[in-house]
């Protein structure tokens, strides 16, 4: 058993570029991620790893040592998996991902009530609107929200979120309020941007349909939140899931705008790699994750704004 564990350390360190957050991910010190490394090497009688103050890179042998060993630790947890669709009661852990806003907001406040449950499953959710390969990160889920990848992943679709453009009455008195979506060039938009971002426009519903629209403006950023709060602050129109939002609509802290041009609707959805829902815990925590999802968005897009 220290061997395999050895071996899941080590899988996770290749694939997340440094001891200390694989052996986070692990649940693990960096000192025992480590040694559980060192340990490995001795055992081997090779260098897995070459080390630097800023870099931490597989060797060749280290390479090709990770293509089996993540076999190795793959098929361990195959088998796991086998016997919890045997057993009343299934463990192991889930791994998830979801966008910063909607992970917070949505999916954090049902996962207790999953462990509860299925006491013996830990999840572990990480969050951010960054895009993740679920393959490379080892994950089990991603919720996402806007356009599926193309990808070979299978995809459950949660529902269509409404979107909607806001700003805060501070931003509005000094700015103006936009009449008409060509408007929007000549006010400050907050983007979310990263990467391969595709957010250098935003697509409006409109009468004669979709309306693509460039827009600009002062602030961008890859973090959802940073953009309401920019939003919040006054600086700018934010495009936003209404989920995410919907509070301060309510309170009044933002106001909707170009309501009868909004943005289009974006997929919630759910992503997994086909082999994962052999897996019983992930096809219970699926299952379990889109019942409560649909069920709270639909009672969040009933909740009216203030006059």
């Amino acid at each position: 058993m220290p061997y395999l564990e050895s071996l899941k350390v080590f899988v996770r360190v290749v694939e997340l570029g440094s001891i200390t957050a694989g052996g986070r991910d692990l649940r693990l010190t960096p000192a025992v991620a480590s040694n559980r490394i060192k340990e490995l090497e001795r055992r081997l009688d090779v260098r897995l790893f070459n080390r630097t103050t800023r870099k931490l890179s597989p060797t060749e042998v280290g390479h090709a040592f990770y293509d089996h060993a993540r076999q190795v630790v793959q098929s361990l947890e195959d088998a796991e998996a086998a016997i919890s669709d045997f057993s009343k009661n299934p463990h192991g852990t889930v791994q998830v991902t979801a966008p910063l806003g909607v992970g917070k907001r949505l999916v954090a406040p049902l996962i207790p009530e999953f462990v509860d449950q299925y006491p013996e499953v830990s999840v572990r959710l990480r969050l951010s609107d960054r895009k993740v390969d679920l393959l490379e990160d080892g994950l089990d889920v991603a919720l996402f929200i806007g356009r599926p990848p193309d990808s070979n992943l299978k995809l459950r679709k949660i529902m269509d979120t409404p979107r909607v453009l806001c700003a805060a009455p501070a931003y509005l008195e000094r700015r103006g309020t936009p009449q008409a979506p060509d408007d929007l060039r000549r006010h400050n938009c907050l983007l979310l941007r990263y990467p391969r971002s595709p957010e250098w426009f935003w697509t409006l519903s409109t009468a004669q349909g979709p309306m693509r629209m460039d827009v600009s403006g002062s602030y961008d950023s890859d973090d959802g939140d940073v953009l309401t709060n920019w939003a919040l602050a006054g600086r700018g129109i934010v495009n936003k899931p209404r989920i995410d939002i919907a509070d301060h609509l309510q309170s009044g802290a933002l106001v909707e705008v170009l309501a009868e041009t909004p943005p289009e609707p974006a997929m919630f959805g759910c992503l997994y790699p086909h082999r994962r829902l052999q897996d019983n815990k992930v096809r219970l925590f699926i299952d379990f994750l889109l019942e409560r999802c649909r069920r709270k968005l639909a009672a969040e897009q009933t909740r009216p704004a203030l006059p």
